[in-house]
């Protein structure tokens, strides 16, 4: 690779970005042997074994044992700060130097010690081995420091799939080597609660000896594990069960969107024993984690004040009595060193009641489209005097294959808007609405790309799509190779070619989620034949693309076939469907017709539960094919 090469990759692939880069007129030549750092703190040791690891790809040998080979300097110097010109947290920065004597990293602290050394990672692996010769380039200064203090993620482990924990640790190494260092796992019911087994006994879920080990995994790679439990809304895989079904709000049951049938969904907030059955699930939960966070959701609660809290609500006001709750949750978790976090969708409503909110309160304001106001509520948020984060999503939930360009923008302009108002936080959502149908490579470009703009607010995030898939082929171990990372990313934008304007997923889901309703759907947002017969052509020539690249099919590969095969029968789906007319239901398709796409449905599902196991645990498998076992008897005889 030559100088003006190295350079132009330096400025277009290295990802993170970093705040400050520039060459020396020494050159630096990347080392014959691993390293022999000199002493180096033990919570060093995981990012080490990856730089090792690194260099081992490209041909180098285990260190000296001697020592005298040693090109590796790392310096701990607590008043040291990077060189940096814009605002940023100094604390966690780094000074990287390559020149003609080694590798020679300086950070105030342990943290942007390992920060320094993933961007050295990053730097060696844009180097092209040259065969039997130095591997030469400019020598650098790197100035480096993150625009957001916390940057999480936070992963819906409650809508059927909950990861194993190879998974769990293979995606936490990936976060760390991006720089994400707060992880949220979403949770319902795939908590392990002792005495409430009737709830997750089927679910698979995380038990307490996970969670200690998950925390240790995460810690030796300078990640803080949040707890999560939603705690008002969202709990109705709880109060579906007897005895928990005289908590809810509406008992009898309250038609909502994340169930077809109605079901109680929301604890009754005026009812004590709400509070006493989530003070034994804190009871279990907090004391496993270090962090002092913790996230109680208190989010969506769309049946408050329709049930047993209804005369409360009607004297006092919905918001005030969901505030009294939201209080009465964060004086329970103090106790445990906790602070609350909650998402600020229904405070977002009435700024005029914003100052009740516990002073030591963090608010997550969550929003998933390219458009969503997030300066306008981060104003509002800001003005109460309240902590927050701002929260952008993958996209990649109710979509098969993900919503890429929905995604790069909502990021983009979350973290934006995040960095001029100095919000502290920044986390990536990733969530499994209505049976977590998409593979989780689906996930990694939004996580890729939310990773680096929560690091650097300001880089650029191109639309193109070959320009990304350089940069996920080198970053994310999952994916084989640059043409593999292109497929996934055009899988992620066929949402575009349909014409269709939806929210929060893709007509090309939607029109199986919603198959029994007709054509005119609001959530199809206007689907017509071209749209559909665009994404036919598109798949087709993936297709072939497919078929010419890919010898040996790796698990990611056979998750992404059956995405483009899944969308495939969407959009024949579709098609059949406007040839019997917009107004006809499902069952005045022709019989024949009826009979080959239910065989290809059928034949979807059965794929979907081989993949399953390689990822994620058995719980929550047979609740995520009920979906596509509503959708075979709809086209059944």
């Amino acid at each position: 690779m030559t100088s003006r090469s190295f350079a132009r990759a330096l400025e277009t692939r290295l990802w993170p970005k970093p705040l400050r880069l520039q060459t020396l007129e020494s050159s630096w030549v990347l080392p014959a042997v691993a390293f022999h750092p000199t002493a180096v703190s033990s919570r060093l040791t995981a990012t080490l074994a990856r730089l090792h690891t690194c260099l081992e790809k490209r041909g180098a040998r285990g260190a000296r044992r001697d020592g005298t080979d040693t090109w590796l300097r790392l310096d701990l110097v607590p008043d040291w700060r990077p060189d940096v010109r814009e605002r940023a947290e100094l604390a966690q920065g780094y000074r990287l130097v390559l020149d003609a004597s080694g590798a020679h990293i300086q950070a105030p602290s342990e943290t942007g010690l390992h920060h320094g050394l993933n961007t050295l990672i990053r730097i060696i692996d844009l180097l092209e081995p040259v065969p039997e010769a130095d591997t030469r380039i400019p020598g650098l200064v790197v100035d480096d420091a993150p625009h957001f203090a916390v940057r999480g993620v936070c992963l819906d482990i409650s809508r059927c799939k909950v990861p194993t924990l190879t998974t769990l640790e293979s995606l936490t190494d990936l976060l760390a080597s991006l720089d994400i260092n707060h992880l949220q796992l979403y949770t319902e019911h795939t908590f392990a609660y002792r005495g409430h087994e009737t709830v997750w006994r089927d679910a698979s879920p995380l038990t307490p000896a996970d969670v200690r080990h998950l925390a240790t995994h995460c810690q030796a790679r300078f990640i803080e594990l949040v707890p999560n439990q939603n705690s008002l809304g969202h709990f109705h895989r709880w109060l579906v069960h007897e005895p928990y079904r005289k908590l809810a709000e509406v008992p009898e049951g309250f038609e909502h969107p994340f169930s077809p049938t109605p079901e109680p969904f929301s604890l009754c907030p005026t009812d004590p024993a709400s509070l006493t059955l989530l003070e034994d699930l804190y009871s279990q939960l907090l004391p496993l984690f270090s962090s002092t966070g913790f996230n109680a959701g208190l989010d969506e609660t769309m049946d408050l004040g329709k049930g047993r809290s209804a005369e409360a609500c009607a004297a006092r006001g919905t918001t005030e009595v969901y505030l009294e709750f939201l209080n009465q949750v964060a004086d329970r978790v103090r106790p445990y060193g906790k602070r609350l976090m909650f998402w600020s969708d229904i405070v977002i409503a009435r700024p005029d009641l914003l100052e009740r909110l516990p002073e030591d309160a963090i608010a997550l304001e969550w929003g998933y489209e390219a458009d969503h106001p997030f300066n306008e509520h981060t104003k509002t948020l800001l003005e109460s005097g309240r902590e927050l984060y701002l929260c952008p999503g993958t996209s990649s939930w109710n979509s098969i294959g993900g919503r890429f360009t929905n995604a790069r923008e909502n990021l983009s302009r979350a973290a934006r808007h995040g960095y001029e108002a100095g919000v502290p936080g920044y986390l990536i959502t990733d969530w499994g609405d209505h049976g977590h149908w998409q593979p989780l490579p689906v996930s990694y470009p939004g996580l890729v790309i939310g990773a680096g703009l929560a690091w650097n607010s300001g880089a650029d995030v191109t639309n193109d799509r070959g320009h990304w898939s350089h940069v996920l082929a080198r970053l994310v171990p999952d994916l084989a190779s640059r043409e593999q990372a292109r497929y996934l990313l055009e899988l992620g934008d066929m949402y575009r070619l349909t014409g269709a304007r939806t929210i929060n997923g893709s007509a090309l889901f939607f029109l199986l989620h919603f198959a029994h309703g007709d054509l005119r759907h609001e959530r199809l947002g206007g689907i017509d034949r071209q749209g559909l017969e665009r994404v036919r052509d598109a798949l087709a020539d993936l297709g072939q693309r497919d078929d010419t690249h890919v010898t040996n099919e790796d698990q990611t590969q056979a998750e992404l076939r059956w995405v483009r095969e899944l969308m495939w029968f969407a959009a024949d789906f579709g098609l059949a469907r406007f040839d019997a007319g917009e107004t006809r239901l499902v069952g005045e398709l022709p019989p024949a017709r009826r009979r080959e796409l239910r065989q290809r449905v059928r034949h979807a599902s059965e794929r979907f539960a081989e993949l399953w196991p390689a990822r994620f645990r058995e719980g929550g498998l047979a609740e995520s094919r009920r979906r596509f076992k509503r959708l075979i008897d709809l086209l059944g005889d």
